[in-house]
């Protein structure tokens, strides 16, 4: 039944937002028009029944944030002219944040949907804030843990410098939750149940798309860091998400916006000025690398039975899988590559089941990554020259050059690329663009070396 119509629909409504100290249980009203109201429903375990005041009032500016950046999952079913925000009040600031993170996060799902949002989405300002005081925290890291290697290299290194840590994730990933325990520290599973009018006004027709989870998980999570009084948020992006795919005719569409350093430098300041003073919030593999990354990851084998970072089994996972890697999407792919130069085969060949990297139909796939007669895939994945500058070395390397996508990037690829595109000691030096605090930084930085 197609009977909704995006096009008919004049304002999406924010109308309220509460949270539920007793059973821990937050709730995100949101409403087009007139219509039925559509509730989220998010559950904090462990949450105090009682705060102070300073932290119950950064707590309710925290509930106020996500309510207004949750909301894009429901926005982007009508993408109406109108945004009406009702209970409260938000200033300039907070808009113009919102207004980045629903433009640029919902850049690939206007792409995709033949949209322009350009300057036609309005959050309404009416009110003035102060500065947000300190909310009293406690030094103590709430990690974001997704099963991929990224936040098995942060968690590892934050273990390494010392710095106390809960491994925190949002949703019933059971492969998530694995890797969660294998890492022997305290864990919080905040639980997100989206409206289930949400879902049929997908099977109506509304319009649908990928969004800004990293936004979402990001507001999520400063939530549940106050709730239990933690001072650091951390998130384990790279500096390649930053960098989106080059579509001939449109420009630049980048699948992680939120996982970029705009995005992250922005949402920073904004939980500083407007939630809690002492609220930190940094992605602590910022300055690195894919291949920098990837290069940490194979220095530790603790997790090779648990990680995976495939998309696909993610959403096929039962309580015991018995595959975590599909072999065939952008993701699998990269990871492969990516660790290939690092680390033994046999062990790499033992994590996947299989040599990606001899499997001459999957050209494509590989193609993509080098950015070779095609764009970079909308997954999250490094770039060109990365990908580029790992099969470089693994034409160089005996273990792998005669496996059939390597001999083909050798015989077809190469040839064509400059030097200058294929190497890596550029791509291993870190960047300065990061919001990681001085002390933990120059631990940091010494633990990536060679």
């Amino acid at each position: 039944m197609t009977d909704f119509e995006p096009g008919a629909v004049r304002a999406f409504r924010f109308l309220g937002c509460r949270f539920d100290p007793g059973t821990g249980e937050a709730g995100l009203d949101y409403a087009f028009d007139d219509g039925p109201v559509m509730t989220e429903v998010l559950r904090f375990p462990g949450a105090p029944f009682t705060l102070d005041d300073e932290r119950a009032a950064a707590v309710q500016r925290a509930l106020r944030l996500l309510h207004l950046v949750a909301g894009v999952s429901y926005y982007k079913a009508a993408v109406p002219p109108e945004i009406r925000i009702e209970g409260y009040d938000i200033d300039a600031a907070t808009a113009a944040l919102l207004t980045s993170i629903y433009e640029n996060g919902l850049g690939e799902f206007a792409y995709r949907n033949g949209l322009s949002l350009r300057g036609k989405i309005v959050f309404p300002a009416r009110a003035d804030a102060a500065p947000a005081p300190a909310a009293g925290l406690s030094e103590h890291a709430v990690v974001a843990i997704g099963g991929g290697k990224d936040s098995l290299v942060s968690i590892e290194a934050l273990r390494g410098a010392g710095v106390a840590q809960t491994v925190a994730w949002v949703g019933g990933s059971p492969l998530i939750a694995a890797c969660a325990a294998r890492t022997g520290l305290p864990t919080l599973n905040v639980t997100r149940a989206l409206s289930p009018l949400l879902f049929e006004l997908n099977r109506r027709g509304a319009l649908n798309g990928h969004i800004p989870v990293t936004a979402v998980n990001s507001a999520i999570l400063a939530l549940a860091a106050l709730l239990h009084g933690h001072d650091q948020v951390v998130f384990s992006n790279e500096r390649s998400a930053s960098y989106g795919s080059l579509i001939p005719g449109t420009g630049e569409v980048n699948h992680q916006w939120s996982k970029g350093w705009e995005f992250e430098r922005d949402f920073a300041a904004h939980l500083r000025s407007h939630v809690a003073a002492d609220l930190r919030y940094y992605s602590l593999l910022r300055p690195f690398s894919e291949l920098a990354v990837a290069r940490q990851f194979a220095r530790i084998d603790h997790y090779d039975a648990f990680f995976s970072s495939c998309n696909r089994n993610f959403h096929l996972l039962g309580e015991r899988p018995a595959q975590r890697w599909c072999g065939v999407c952008p993701k699998c792919h990269f990871v492969f590559l990516a660790l290939a130069p690092f680390m033994p085969k046999p062990r790499l060949m033992g994590i996947f089941g299989r040599n990606l990297l001899d499997e001459a139909d999957q050209a494509a796939g590989f193609d993509a990554l080098m950015e070779y007669r095609d764009h970079k895939p909308f997954e999250c994945v490094g770039e060109g020259r990365e990908s580029r500058a790992a099969m470089e070395l693994l034409a160089n390397s005996a273990a792998w050059r005669e496996d059939a996508l390597v001999k083909r990037y050798a015989r077809e690829i190469r040839p064509q690329l400059d030097p200058a595109e294929r190497g890596l000691a550029s791509l291993l030096e870190p960047s300065d663009d990061h919001g990681i605090p001085d002390a933990l930084w120059e631990r940091l930085r010494a633990n990536f070396g060679a």
